[in-house]
């Protein structure tokens, strides 16, 4: 029998290789594709960067039928697929990830911040923003491998890709899919770690209006559960 395909989408500064130790952990019971979306990675300079564009990237480089998984952005974004093609995924898993922001102006609020924080990642550059984004709490108290990983992770990114990946693909400019989420009747699986208060919070919503989910919560571990724990995302992404 041919091993099962999971797709894994990466999260906003990351690139595909983010998911390398998790893949590794899958062993070859799997068969892994961890594309660089767009305005990350070797997809950087991909346009325009939209939800609808990413799907079918993601859609076009997959085989007929695969589990999917994704952490934070990729989270989103998996989700967003799962529901536009429900007859492609076997099954969803999903890492440290929201439906959105329900209400319309804290919705509006957050574009305008997505839209401010790509200027300035325009105008200052990687340098400066690496370090400003690496410092906000979503992140604190990672071990430091993990954090100077994700560091370099970062610099290596290009500003006017991760410009375009705030505007196209932030939770500013995202539809809220919270109403959505009775219809996906696939299994899915939420992995949020246990230091990850805001995110939990959300996971615990979510597991309230799916018809099949599942919640896990990975003790000991932040926002970035698949950096800091990849064995144990690994086990919990085999069925």
């Amino acid at each position: 029998m041919a091993p099962e395909t999971i797709v894994l989408l990466h999260g906003f500064t990351q690139t595909g290789r983010s998911w390398e130790p998790t893949g590794a952990a899958l062993g070859e019971r799997y068969r892994a594709l961890a594309p660089d979306l767009r305005g990350h990675g070797t997809a950087t300079d991909a346009r325009p960067v939209s939800f609808e564009a990413v799907r079918d990237d993601v859609l076009g480089l997959a085989p007929p039928h695969f589990a999917l998984a994704g952490y934070s952005m990729g989270g989103r974004i998996a989700l967003s697929l799962a529901l536009a093609a429900p007859e492609r995924v076997t099954r969803l898993v999903l890492v440290g990830a929201s439906p959105g922001i329900a209400e319309s102006a804290e919705r509006s609020a957050r574009r305008r911040t997505d839209e401010a924080l790509a200027d300035r990642i325009e105008r200052e550059g990687i340098e400066a923003f690496a370090a400003h984004w690496s410092s906000l709490p979503l992140f604190a108290a990672q071990p430091a491998d993990v954090a100077a990983g994700a560091h370099a992770t970062r610099l290596a990114q290009s500003p006017a890709g991760l410009a375009a990946a705030l505007r196209g693909l932030g939770t500013g400019v995202m539809e809220p899919l919270w109403a959505q989420l009775p219809q996906l009747t696939i299994p899915v699986t939420l992995i949020v770690g246990e230091r990850d208060a805001k995110f939990r919070a959300i996971a615990e919503r979510m597991a309230g209006s799916l018809p099949d989910a599942t919640l896990h919560v990975v003790p000991g571990a932040g926002h970035a559960v698949q950096l800091e724990a990849p064995n144990a995302v690994a086990a919990l992404l085999a069925p």
